[in-house]
């Protein structure tokens, strides 16, 4: 061991003479991002998903199924309705069903084409489109934008922004009630709002999501991408070299620079990038394509459709900024060969492993019965012996109407020697409702032995070919 020697003097370091004391920061102020307009095919595409979306969030609730709203979720009576579809907490299992096939067909796109989820249909994108148009139209372009935020106080400037905030409200509000309107009525919501007589959970919860899409989408936009979204953090588990990303071709582009329109590429030392920044500045994050894939891109496509324009106005060939994937631009594929690498084994497994679920589910949902039956032992009465040497036993059947129109049902049970129904077995039960009915079972005495026996419920369908079977256990006592 080579022994060390430590200065005891512990006291800071001591600027030079005369310097004057710097204060540095840990943390990067945030720059507003002013996200240009643009033009293209991904444009159009992303408006046309925003169109689709909004067009059924907003509209399904309105839709009526016979006497109902189409879909409702009316936690209330535990019944949710899909159209002809009616589910009860019991059908958990369509919901587990739901969310396995949402999560492979994230890993599945993902794989494919990076995150279209997030450039196309994520709620925050959609909302974020919204409420950038109508800041659009009432503020100006981004240049008009930007001096009018570096400028002072005028009274155009308060007007233009008032007008601004009052339609991202307006916006956030229609979408609150919306969205509360998949819970309750929203025809009756509608009423009671025009009365103001809304409950208060409904009028909380119209307000605290409809502030919530003001706040994310109209002040907190591309923070929520980088900062809150789980996604962001681990795409790359899901990405490869043979993934469809928006990219920059550098080898084409560099090295950059601006010029002359006349100037002939294939005689100069530039690159095809003139270095407009355009691609920047259409960047709903803020982020510049050309230092390669980064977190924060959401795959949006809106730099490849300016590049593409910038191209256009030079006289280049598009694709500078593009789809592809990272061998593609490598191994200078053309489409036919990157295509044909983009469906690879893993995509290939969950294509299939997704649309095996999807086929599960809708034959499930073909063949589920018409109603379904829970069996609970009346807890007030035990085993007894009654009169006549017969043993009883009393059951709570729950029946549950899963279709729009009355099932009439037949109760027996088997399970044991001479084992009947007292009660009466045969029922109906109204169109998507659900009924409680007491079942007394008697056995005579003499024919079983003390104990458990297990025993079988059999509901049959009158009005169906239907037959719901459930387990129970009759008691016979010492």
């Amino acid at each position: 061991m080579i022994p060390i020697a430590v200065s005891a003097d512990t006291s800071p370091i001591a600027p030079p003479a005369g310097a004057d004391p710097e204060l540095v920061s840990l943390y990067a102020a945030h720059q507003k991002i002013y996200p240009r307009s643009v033009s293209g095919f991904f444009s159009r595409l992303r408006w046309a998903t925003v169109f689709l979306t909004q067009l059924v969030f907003y509209g399904l609730p309105w839709l009526d199924w016979g006497q109902r709203q189409a879909v409702l979720f009316d936690l209330g009576a535990r019944r949710f309705y899909i159209f002809n579809l009616v589910l009860y907490p019991q059908d958990f299992i369509y919901l587990t069903g739901l969310l396995v096939i949402s999560a492979l067909s994230l890993f599945l796109f993902t794989a494919v084409a990076g995150r279209l989820w997030c450039g196309y249909a994520c709620p925050q994108t959609v909302y974020t489109e919204i409420f950038l148009w109508l800041e659009k139209r009432t503020e100006g372009d981004r240049s008009a934008r930007m001096r009018r935020d570096a400028a002072g106080f005028s009274w155009e400037k308060l007007g233009r922004k008032s007008a601004k905030h009052a339609l991202w409200l307006a916006v956030g509000v229609w979408t609150g009630f919306t969205f509360v309107g998949y819970f309750t009525p929203i025809a009756v919501l509608a009423r009671e709002f025009m009365a103001l007589s809304v409950g208060p959970w409904e009028a909380f919860w119209v307000f605290f999501y409809g502030f919530a899409t003001y706040g994310n989408a109209g002040f907190m936009r591309e923070q929520v991408c980088k900062h809150m979204c789980p996604y962001a953090r681990f795409q790359s588990a899901m990405f490869d070299k043979d993934t469809l990303i928006v990219t920059y071709d550098a080898e084409r582009g560099e090295p950059r620079g601006a010029r002359s329109k006349k100037l002939d590429l294939s005689q100069s030392s530039l690159g095809a990038c003139v270095d407009c920044s355009l691609c920047v500045q259409v960047c709903p994050t803020g982020i510049d394509i050309r230092k390669g894939l980064q977190y924060e891109c959401i795959g949006c496509g809106a730099c490849a459709d300016v590049c593409d324009d910038v191209m256009d106005k030079m006289n280049y060939p598009r694709g500078l900024v593009k789809y592809s994937t990272e061998n593609a631009v490598s191994e200078h594929w053309t489409r036919s060969q990157t295509l044909h690498h983009v469906f690879r084994p893993r995509v290939v497994v969950y294509t299939l492993i997704l649309w095996t679920m999807i086929a599960l589910m809708f034959i499930s949902l073909a063949v589920r019965p018409p109603f379904k039956v829970d069996v609970e032992r009346d807890r007030k009465l035990l085993a007894r012996e009654v009169d006549g040497g017969l043993i009883e036993n009393v059951f709570r059947l729950q029946i549950m109407n899963a279709s729009e129109t009355p099932q009439r049902v037949h109760i027996q049970v088997d399970g044991l020697s001479g084992l009947k129904v007292v009660t009466e077995p045969d029922l109906v039960v109204d169109a998507a409702q659900s009924r409680w009915v007491v079942v007394r079972l008697q056995v005579p005495v003499e024919s079983v032995s003390p104990g458990s026996h297990p025993i079988h419920f059999e509901i049959d369908g009158q009005d169906s070919t239907a037959v719901v079977v459930e387990k129970a256990v009759f008691i016979v006592p010492r």
